[in-house]
């Protein structure tokens, strides 16, 4: 049975803005590694639509090896869109969800493979609601947004987390691996 890695960036308020952290060549480097390790990411509207800043770096890269690592990475992975507005997506490796976040999440993980990542506040909330969640890796940035989205917003049930090990880059900024307990 495949893993369900729930990955993100926060501030150490706990809010997750794209513009608040400031990821370097580091963390860059390493989530292009950690693409490398999954079979599919899944994303909603907002965050693929803000992920497709990637996509014409593919072709026009910036020089700067970990950046144009990344876009290479994100667009390499297949990506799978949940949203009730679009139609179509225009990127080659995604597609379209279709059958609900439930459905979809759980026959993945009957599949032989890689890890599914998911890498979007939405979708992350909803599969905590789900307990289909094996792991949350959470890439804290030391900064304090003071305002900005919670990642675990309407998050009411208790959760137990275990802290599997954390990372620490030169930055301060450090991903905690956690798994969520059972029982």
């Amino acid at each position: 049975m495949r893993k369900v890695i729930a990955a993100i960036n926060m501030t150490l308020d706990g809010n997750c803005d794209h513009t608040a952290g400031i990821p370097d060549e580091e963390i860059h480097q390493h989530y292009a590694e950690l693409l490398g390790e999954g079979d599919v990411i899944l994303y909603g509207r907002i965050t693929y639509q803000l992920m497709q800043f990637w996509q014409p770096l593919v072709n026009s890269p910036t020089g700067e090896k970990t950046m144009d690592d990344f876009a290479l990475a994100i667009d390499r992975i297949p990506k799978i869109v949940f949203s009730h507005t679009l139609k179509e997506v225009d990127w080659e490796s995604a597609s379209l969800a279709k059958r609900d976040l439930k459905e979809e999440v759980l026959e993945l993980k009957q599949q032989s493979g890689k890890p599914i990542f998911v890498g979007c506040r939405s979708l992350i909330i909803q599969l905590m609601k789900l307990n289909l969640i094996d792991e949350l890796q959470l890439c804290i940035y030391p900064v304090l947004a003071g305002k900005g989205l919670p990642l675990f917003e309407n998050i009411t049930d208790r959760t137990l987390l275990n802290l599997m090990k954390t990372k620490t880059f030169s930055s301060g900024a450090v991903i905690h691996y956690y798994e969520p307990k059972n029982g």
